[in-house]
């Protein structure tokens, strides 16, 4: 009977001299098919790209549409009786405030202080007999609250001038630092931007992770002469051109339809959004290493994502939130993702703007993954 020789090892057993050398091909080439095999992957389902490419485009489109032809603050208000403050005033500075506020006629105090409550009116203006103009308001909205008494007060300085003959003693000059030209699309491309590269990375992930799993395609890849690293190499090429293709496609459409201006050294948003993509990456791995289902990964990402959105400044500014609610912002990487991104794309930013947030965010990339790389299953248990 002839001796049978145990068949060799395909991968790990090539090591050194060209054998070797033939070994770091075939996981070059290996790498390259899984970065190809997963962008095929991703344009073949149409619902992931338009959850991750589109949807965010989406939002974009629509508040830049909806602010567009924003400009200045308008409120109804309604006058109860009688105001010579306002009655007397005539010609170019009547149509000025009828251009911020519609003032609405009424004789019932109670009853439109009633509406004022409800929200039907932003306030109540009546003038007593000895002259006092008074503004009754909700605190409901404290913008609007404050930009009322801001006209009002404008108004009856006017007014006490006009009255005297005198010229006032002191003139405010108030001018904004940026560009006159500045719009409300200054501000929402940065936050939208940030909340698709963080939404995309980190779905894209924890989703792909799961499903692999699942579908026993990480058991097959285990057997094959493939890395751990080459997979998650690959996955990070993909993430890193998805992310760089929803930062041209931000950019192209908000500058060539809604007037965004680019300012300062701009071009960091690329080196940003890599760095930025490796954070948000690596919370998909973690998400992605404790999920068993797609649903689970899902919600989990969903838990992580959503909160961190709107407390990060990525739809609506954080200045008037409460200190703990700042401190809780903070504490979230898509909050600096943000706050650099605006400084870079619309502030006139330069590096130092950006260089310490990359620093955090890769360092922040590094714990994360190398928590997700111990709690790491190539099989369900």
């Amino acid at each position: 009977m002839t001796a049978t020789t145990p068949t060799e090892p395909k991968g790990p057993a090539r090591r050194g001299g060209p054998a070797g050398a033939t070994g770091e091909r075939e996981r070059v080439s290996a790498f390259w098919s899984l970065s190809r095999a997963m962008l095929l992957g991703m344009k073949r389902d149409r619902t992931a790209t338009f959850f991750i490419l589109l949807f965010p485009l989406v939002f974009l489109v629509f508040f830049g549409s909806v602010t567009k032809g924003s400009g200045s603050p308008h409120a109804k208000v309604a006058q109860v009786g009688a105001v010579k403050l306002f009655d007397s005033i005539q010609g170019d500075q009547r149509a000025g405030l009828d251009k911020v506020l519609t003032i609405t006629r009424t004789d019932d105090e109670a009853a439109t202080l009633e509406k004022v409550r409800k929200g039907d009116f932003d306030a109540l203006i009546k003038q007593g007999p000895d002259g006092t103009v008074e503004l009754r308001y909700t605190a409901a909205d404290a913008v609007r609250a404050g930009a009322l008494q801001g006209i009002l007060d404008s108004v009856v300085q006017g007014a006490n001038q006009a009255a005297t003959g005198q010229k006032p003693a002191y003139v405010l000059d108030a001018q904004q630092v940026e560009d006159k030209s500045l719009k409300p699309i200054q501000f929402l491309t940065p936050g939208l931007l940030g909340w698709a590269v963080a939404t995309g990375a980190v779905f894209g992930a924890a989703l792909t992770l799961v499903n692999w799993r699942k579908s026993k395609v990480l058991r097959r890849l285990r057997l094959a002469p493939i890395s751990a690293g080459a997979v998650v190499s690959s996955r990070i090429v993909v993430s890193l051109l998805t992310a760089l293709l929803q930062t041209t496609v931000f950019l192209v459409v908000a500058t060539g339809f809604f007037g965004l201006k680019l300012t300062g050294d701009w071009w960091l948003i690329i080196p940003l959004v890599a760095c930025a993509t490796l954070a948000f990456m690596s919370i998909g791995l973690l998400a992605g290493s404790v999920a068993k289902t797609e649903e689970a990964a899902n919600g989990i990402s969903q838990i992580i994502v959503l909160p961190m959105s709107f407390l990060s400044g990525s739809f609506f500014p954080l200045d008037g939130a409460p200190g703990w609610l700042k401190t809780v912002s903070e504490v979230m990487p898509l909050h600096y993702l943000v706050s650099s991104a605006q400084s870079v794309l619309t502030r006139g930013g330069g590096v130092m703007d950006a260089l310490p947030t990359m620093g955090g965010l890769l360092l922040f990339a590094a714990v994360l993954t190398g928590i997700s790389w111990r709690l790491f299953k190539w099989e369900d248990a």
